[in-house]
Parts: structure tokens; C-alpha cells; sequence
């Protein structure tokens, strides 16, 4: 076979989706080498949305950390079955969900977000403080664009 057939057309690679996907890929390979090889970025994100409010309902808290609510109850279900958080229902409705982390709980955010925080500056050691603040402004920026845009389908 041809190995121009091969090759993959530049205008695919300079596209912001595929950009984007190579870095999610590069980030969870290191995430997975440097934080934690078990916990997940949904989970880690939903410890640290508990720990910063505890007893908030699940629904709440799915909003805050960018989950639907199918997504949310599947990564509460699974760190609550390692006791990482216990799930209780409300007091004025049994249908809706307060999560606080367990004592185990916080000792694995308080190590997973030492190693993350680490890799933070792994991963944006190279740039100066101004071109860190210019980077996350665009990321964030990018981030807001590209949801907006899905709410709308």
C-alpha cells in the first residue's frame, strides 16, 4: 500500500477538536503516572467539590463539576463503594442525595491533590506566570465557547 494513502491530511491536524483530544489523551497518560492510576479526573473533581461543600445534593454538585446527572450517579455510586464519600438522603426529600467525604476520603483527596498540583506545575513549568495566566484565560475561554455551543443541540 501507498504510504501517502496514509498519511493524515494537515488540515485534520491543525483542527482544534483533534488538538484538543491529543491533549486529553497526553493528560490522562500522565495523570495516570504522577496523581493516581485508580482515581479518575470526575472523581477527583467531584472529592474536591464535596470537601469545598459538604452535605450539597448530588444534582447540585453534578452542575459544578461539568457531569449529567446519568454520570454523576455512576462516579458517586463508585466512590462511595471504596468509602470515599457516604451518600445520605435529605431530610425534607428522601429522593435527593447530600454527599460528605469520609474520613478515608479526605486523606485521598489531600494526597491525590498534592500530586495534582505537582503536575500542574510539570506540565506548565515551562511558561512564565504571564503565560500561564494567558494559557488558562484561553483554555477557560475555549471551554465556555464549546459548552455554550452544545447546550444549544
Amino acid at each position: 500500500m501507498n504510504q501517502d494513502a496514509l498519511a493524515v491530511p494537515p488540515e485534520l491536524l491543525a483542527a482544534p477538536g483533534y488538538l484538543v483530544r491529543r491533549l486529553y489523551q497526553a493528560y490522562l497518560a500522565v495523570w495516570v503516572r504522577k496523581v493516581d492510576p485508580t482515581l479518575t479526573g470526575p472523581q477527583f473533581a467531584l472529592l474536591t467539590a464535596v470537601n469545598a461543600t459538604p452535605g450539597m445534593d448530588q444534582r447540585s454538585l453534578a452542575s459544578s463539576v461539568a457531569l449529567d446527572s446519568s454520570t454523576m450517579t455512576d462516579v458517586a455510586r463508585r466512590l462511595e463503594d471504596q468509602g470515599l464519600i457516604a451518600r445520605r438522603s435529605a431530610a425534607s426529600d428522601g429522593r435527593r442525595k447530600l454527599l460528605y467525604l469520609t474520613d478515608k476520603g479526605t486523606e485521598v483527596l489531600a494526597a491525590a491533590n498534592h500530586r495534582a498540583r505537582q503536575l500542574d506545575e510539570l506540565l506548565l513549568g515551562p511558561y512564565t506566570a504571564r503565560q500561564r495566566e494567558e494559557l488558562m484565560g484561553l483554555l477557560s475561554a475555549l471551554a465556555d465557547r464549546w459548552e455554550g455551543l452544545g447546550e444549544g443541540f
